[in-house]
């Protein structure tokens, strides 16, 4: 339960980075924001042409009398763009990652250095291309690992009371694993760190890593709350890959000028009493 809070707590700590930070605010939401308008065209398309898809795929309902052909296109349909919108959720934060890739990796190295105790971050030391390269190719192989969990899911939820009750909290807990990894990967791929491994520190930190997200990707349910709170969940995820790793961490000193920006000299001085 300990953890649980903890994972909260990151979760909120990174809120409020980017509230001390708010100049860094409007850099973080470009990203979310372009995913956002991709996938809200799409999700219309879909509703719009999406029972022309069904009718195009399901040939042999053709000549089915009425109402029996209408109710199994209609539920087809219904899946359809319930399964569009379950993907949704789980792809959003890897796609705007992607997408995103220069700017995160800008505003996870400010986060590491501000609290820092001695006011610096881990480099990479990778060209661009390269870094865009693994982030796409980690960033597909969970989507493969969140499609199989997705639809497995979904199938199981018509499973009497269990598909009512605990198949919706797995769910949900599911998706915050893979939310929290893909977060975490920004901070966690520019120390070196491959899939693999990042897979095994996070399972050896589960209820940390549900603690901060679940609430994340239960809020990102609400109509563009996702977009807002990507810049503060990249803050809170690396705060959070520190402790997975053991390094010191200090509370930034909220203050206008940060201390990366002031140069590592400033050093524990520069941060938090």
């Amino acid at each position: 339960m300990h953890d649980l809070g903890a994972g909260f707590g990151y979760l909120l700590k990174g809120q409020r980075w980017m509230a001390r930070h708010g100049r860094h605010y409007g850099f973080g939401l470009i990203p979310g924001l372009i995913t956002l308008v991709l996938y809200v065209a799409a999700l219309v398309a879909l509703a719009l042409w999406g029972q022309d898809f069904v009718t195009w795929t399901t040939p042999f309902a053709d000549d089915w009398s009425s109402p029996w052909q209408g109710l199994f296109r209609g539920f087809l349909t219904a899946v359809l763009f319930v399964l569009a919108l379950l993907l949704s959720v789980l792809t959003f934060t890897a796609v705007t990652l992607l997408i995103g890739q220069p700017f995160y990796e800008t505003l996870s190295e400010k986060v590491d250095r501000d609290v820092s105790p001695d006011g610096t971050a881990p480099e990479s030391g990778l060209p661009l291309w390269r870094e865009l390269w693994i982030s796409a190719r980690d960033s597909l192989r969970i989507l493969v690992r969140a499609v199989l969990w997705g639809v497995l899911l979904f199938a199981l939820g018509f499973v009497p009371f269990i598909g009512q009750t605990a198949i919706p909290v797995i769910g949900f807990f599911v998706t915050g694993f893979f939310l929290t990894e893909e977060l975490t990967a920004v901070a966690l791929q520019r120390r070196g760190i491959d899939l693999r491994a990042r897979l095994t520190l996070l399972r050896s930190r589960k209820t940390l890593i549900w603690g901060f997200g679940t609430p994340l990707g239960l809020s990102f349910l609400v109509p563009f709350v996702a977009v807002f709170l990507m810049p503060g969940a990249v803050a809170g995820a690396t705060m959070m890959a520190r402790e997975l790793l053991g390094e010191e961490t200090e509370e930034g000193d909220g203050e206008e000028g940060d201390r990366e920006e002031r140069g590592p000299e400033a050093g524990p001085a520069s941060v938090a009493q």
